[in-house]
């Protein structure tokens, strides 16, 4: 990508800049100094910022600019205290490729529609039965490629299935570390999932589960679940996963004001099933971003606490709220449901979508692993191997 054109405008205040592939962004002179690319401003080896806002001018100014013979930006900054027409040499020269600026420009249309997705991120319902992202544990573990495949489908639907897993104890955290790392919490480093006696929770008996995320009592919560298959020949055990981000969309276009009560109270959950585990926190079912983006959902009833903190006049509102987010949830056309053989394992991103299974007989057996990891790492691995691949 290259630029065809760059002035200086406001009086050195900023720049108007045109790229040949069409289309102009205006940049302050201030976020071009803080954002220089040069070796005094960033780390060459680590890319990490060397200097920090107060070692830059308050109103940097731009005494000159020029698109250099491969089509970037040269700013020539005027020396510190001096005007764009203060002195003809001098000051801070910085170079940015064009399509970086382009990546980062913000002088556009921005969005700030409350419940949007971020770009690439695609929510689902059931059409998406059958075509949830598949890929074989072989093949990822052998190829970047097939890897970087099957974690984009995390990335874009929050949910993807592997097959081909060994079928040992302990694989489940195989898996997460082709990625990222597994992350410990009160249920060990893995955790099981099959029938008890005397369960610390509810998912180690044959009940249902109704459609949750996990955890929603630990701030933060592990941003992703693994849940792999060793045995399955009971009767029941269906697996199924909701979006949550569907829900939400749902909920605010057909009632903007109950989506406004689930964004901006907290609820509260709580976590006391185990000798010296009390866990709690305290956040709303549909959180935004400050800029209005959807950034997670928790919804888990059977850790649901007593809500404390809506005004008395806002409680019934509130519940209404609570109703119509678990009536759209348990809509059966929102679900994707499927049954793990014996070495398959699936995914799903714990800030998003919801996940449940449906009772199972007492007779034979249904013996699943799982272990909790982090988004971040998956979608560090992913870019890496993007970026590679570019």
């Amino acid at each position: 990508m290259r630029l065809s054109g760059a002035e200086v405008i406001d009086g050195g205040a900023a720049a108007r800049l045109t790229w040949e592939v069409g289309g102009t962004a205006r940049f302050h002179a201030l976020w071009l100094r803080d954002n220089a690319l040069d070796a005094e401003t960033r780390s060459p080896r680590n890319g990490q910022r060397l200097v920090t806002i107060l070692d830059i001018p308050a109103a940097p100014v731009i005494a000159d600019l020029a698109v250099t013979a491969h089509g970037a930006l040269r700013v020539r900054f005027a020396p510190d205290g001096a005007g764009a027409d203060g002195e003809a040499a001098g000051g801070k020269t910085v170079e940015f490729p064009a399509g970086w600026l382009h990546a980062r420009r913000y002088d556009r249309p921005i969005d700030r529609r409350p419940g949007r997705v971020d770009e690439g991120v695609e929510t689902f319902d059931a059409v998406l039965s059958g075509a949830v992202t598949r890929a074989d544990f072989a093949e990822i573990s052998a190829d970047r490629g097939a890897l970087a495949a099957w974690l984009a489908g995390v990335r874009r639907h929050g949910v993807a299935i592997l097959a081909g897993v060994p079928r040992e104890p302990g694989s489940v955290c195989r898996v997460a570390e082709l990625f990222g790392y597994v992350r410990e919490t009160n249920y060990g480093r893995l955790f099981e999932v099959r029938a008890e006696v005397n369960p610390t929770n509810l998912a180690y008996t044959n009940l249902g589960l109704q459609a949750h995320t996990d955890n929603p009592y630990r701030d933060p919560v592990p941003t992703l679940q693994l849940l792999m298959c060793l045995d399955n020949t009971v009767e029941g055990g269906e697996s199924t996963v909701v979006d949550g981000f569907r829900i939400a969309e749902r909920l605010r276009d057909e009632s903007p004001d109950l989506f406004d009560a689930l964004t901006t109270f907290p609820a509260r959950f709580e976590y006391a099933g185990e000798a010296g585990v009390r866990l709690s926190s305290r956040r709303p079912v549909i959180e935004l971003a400050p800029d209005g983006r959807l950034q997670a959902v928790r919804f888990n009833n059977r850790s649901a606490a007593a809500v404390t903190d809506v005004p008395f006049d806002d409680m019934p509102r509130y519940y209404a709220s609570l109703r119509r987010f678990a009536e759209i949830l348990e809509d059966p056309a929102m679900a994707v449901s499927f049954r793990l053989a014996p070495g398959e394992l699936f995914i799903v991103d714990n800030t998003r979508v919801l996940h449940a299974r449906t009772a199972f007989s007492g007779s034979g057996e249904r013996w699943l692993q799982g272990c909790y990891a982090d988004k971040d790492g998956l979608l560090s691995t992913l870019a890496a191997i993007e970026e590679d691949a570019a």
